[in-house]
């Protein structure tokens, strides 16, 4: 691990200024981590895909024999500690394999809710003999996870489970209640249960699938992830002992909601995988299909969407392991404080809340916009189930209601940077201060201008953070401890802020490797990044007044509607013709490339 890099805590972006040298991208990857992010490539391009039919229709032990053979690879077992059986290796490796999975359809799901829902609780909140049970048979998969966490009352308010677990005269607990969308229900041997003790003790508990009581509704009829095993576990008194307690009694809490952080910016990473397969398929498709003597893809139509499916997949790919980094970075700062690894990654992980909570929200988000325009490439063959673009449609919606639906993920984004303000983590208060003195002030017109590459754009950056404190700051100052109700303003603050966060990264990761091989050689990639943040200032502006709209009038309105458009103001930019060139790079490589 690189100690020279400057350590940033989770939210500061909004605050503060990154060097580009200090963020990690794509262009870093170890030969291990790409040696390991090809291994999962090549598993799902001759193991999975060949099945994806025959997945779909649940042939009985299909999924689970997949599973097997990935445990068998060791894509299980990444961050997984050598004593059992794992790899032991970073949390940026763990992403580029959830990466390299992420095509696989219905595949990574499954892999997702075992490989994080399933076996990290165990990791983090288990005792080290249940570790030593559980652990190695997750990992080289011969046992199976699943996570029950939702019912059919309680879906995005987890705390409200009504499942209850009674104690016993001996010590054990008996377990009444209803878990349903159970990925993995059909086939898992270790269930993570989470009750109430007493009625009010939210608890986790191991539990295993012979345990009598407990039993399976039929696989549900899903509009996508159809291969997917997605079951209702039923529990009628399921006798379990102490030792099947994970954690503390009542602190159950902490482990659904710092697990849900780690898989978030895993479910973004996934996501990213799918983007890339469907891009690939769009381009290729273009280039096949003639119309008017001619293939699609020489169109300008078709190249807008060509450039605009590469610019949102490059965008939310620097944003991703620019965190995911970030994480890492953190965990290894914990590691030296003396904290427990398990200790360290929860703790870097929930530092950066707010960052995976944006992730998510971005990563499924590109993902629906690539393969809707996926589907209208191919026009109608992609409305054809014997064309790939209609499972890919089907499979991407379900990730923005995944680990915490998109509205959720938006409203915890904000409400976690405010937290942190209001516990001195983060000083919002100096900036926001003087942002308002800013918009009392006469405009200086004689500053000395940068130089350089994106000299202009960071400046664009630096005034689209300071229209994020100015409604957020208008926010905070009108509605107070209601702000919490006001959940369509903290929405638009919170696209602001994720628009901004994808923007800089991208911004950063070109400019940090056009000093590394020279701007001609990412001349592409400096399109790119002019064209997003060229987007986002639109994008920005509309939800900045949107919330002002909402919470102002009068005298103070105009003031704060001049201060963002002063604040979200760009000088033209000719964004057809360096879409142009991206497409064209796309159509030339005949795939998604970068």
């Amino acid at each position: 691990m690189e100690v020279s890099h400057k350590l940033v805590k989770g939210g500061e972006f909004i605050i503060k200024e990154t060097d580009a040298q200090d963020v990690f991208t794509p262009a870093d990857f170890s030969e291990e981590q790409n040696m390991m992010h090809q291994t999962a490539l090549d598993f799902v391009d001759k193991e999975v895909q060949p099945l994806l039919d025959r997945l779909d229709n649940h042939e009985e032990g299909l999924m689970r024999s997949l599973m097997e053979k990935a445990g068998q690879l060791g894509l299980f077992g990444v961050s997984i500690p050598e004593q059992y059986g794992g790899l032991d290796m970073d949390f940026t490796t763990s992403l580029r394999v959830t990466e390299g999975v992420g095509g696989g359809h219905s595949f990574p799901v499954a892999f997702a809710a075992h490989t994080g829902i399933a076996m990290l609780p165990i990791l983090y909140f288990g005792n080290e003999e249940q570790k030593a049970k559980y652990l190695p048979g997750l990992t080289n998969g011969e046992l199976m996870g699943a996570y029950c966490l939702t019912e059919p009352g309680s879906g995005s308010d987890a705390l409200g489970a009504k499942t209850k677990a009674m104690p016993t005269e001996d010590g054990g607990y008996v377990l009444n209640g209803q878990k349903m969308w159970i990925t993995n229900g059909g086939f898992a041997d270790v269930f993570i249960v989470f009750a109430q003790v007493d009625g009010d003790k939210f608890t986790g508990f191991i539990v295993e699938r012979n345990t009598p009581g407990l039993s399976l509704g039929n696989e549900e009829h899903k509009m996508g992830i159809k291969g997917s095993s997605t079951r209702q576990v039923f529990l009628s008194d399921v006798k379990v002992g102490k030792e099947a307690v994970l954690g503390e009694i009542g602190k159950g809490h902490l482990i659904a909601f710092n697990i849900l952080n780690i898989g978030r910016i895993k479910l973004a990473a996934a996501c990213l995988g799918a983007t890339k397969m469907a891009a690939s398929l769009s381009v290729k498709y273009a280039n096949e299909r003639v119309q008017f003597k001619m293939p699609i893809a020489k169109f300008g139509a078709i190249k807008h969407k060509l450039a605009q499916q590469s610019i949102r997949i490059y965008a939310v790919e620097s944003a991703i392991y620019r965190a995911g980094m970030d994480i890492a970075r953190m965990e290894q700062e914990l590691l030296s404080q003396g904290q427990s690894h398990n200790e360290a990654l929860l703790g870097a992980a929930r530092e950066f809340a707010v960052e995976c909570a944006i992730l998510k929200v971005e990563g499924s988000e590109v993902l629906d916009y690539v393969v809707d325009e996926g589907v209208q490439i191919y026009g109608g063959y992609g409305f054809s189930a014997d064309y790939p673009m209609d499972r890919a449609y089907r499979d991407s919606r379900i990730n923005r209601i995944f680990e915490g639906t998109n509205e959720i993920n938006r409203m915890l984004a904000v409400d976690m940077i405010l937290k942190k303000a209001m516990k001195g983590e983060l000083d919002l208060m100096g900036p926001a201060q003087a942002v308002q003195a800013e918009l009392m002030a006469i405009p200086d017109f004689n500053a000395e201008e940068e130089t350089g590459l994106f000299a202009a754009e960071k400046k664009t950056i630096q005034k689209l953070k300071k229209a994020i404190l100015m409604v957020a700051g208008t926010a905070v100052q009108k509605y107070m401890n209601s702000l919490a109700k006001e959940q369509e303003v903290l929405m638009n603050i919170a696209d602001m802020a994720i628009k901004v966060y994808t923007a800089e990264s991208t911004v950063l990761r070109v400019e940090k490797e056009a000093a590394a091989q020279g701007e001609e050689a990412v001349a592409t990639q400096i399109d790119i990044a002019r064209v997003y943040l060229y987007d986002t200032v639109d994008l920005v502006n509309k939800a900045g007044k949107d919330a002002l709209a909402s919470m102002t009038e009068g005298d103070e309105q105009k003031l704060l509607a001049m201060g963002l458009k002063r604040f979200t103001k760009a000088d033209l930019f000719n964004a057809k013709e360096a879409r142009r060139r991206i497409a064209d790079k796309q159509i030339s490589a005949n795939e998604y490339v970068y």
